[in-house]
């Protein structure tokens, strides 16, 4: 399975670590859809700033 991560509102203002791990998940601008497989650790990095993102499952 795989999942849409998509960068909803700014990591202008939050912690040095919360904007790393949004560069880290491979996102560059805002609406800009990603897709990652998933597994434990891109689960951690999504739960870690869950509330810049939304995400969603894709079925391969």
């Amino acid at each position: 399975m795989k999942l849409a991560i998509v960068q909803r509102r700014s990591a202008i203002g939050k912690s040095r670590d919360q904007q790393e791990t949004i560069r880290a998940l491979g996102i560059r601008r805002l609406n800009e859809p990603v897709v990652h497989l998933d597994s434990p650790q891109i689960r951690g990095m999504i739960r870690k700033v869950s509330h810049l993102l939304s995400v969603r499952q894709i079925e391969n």
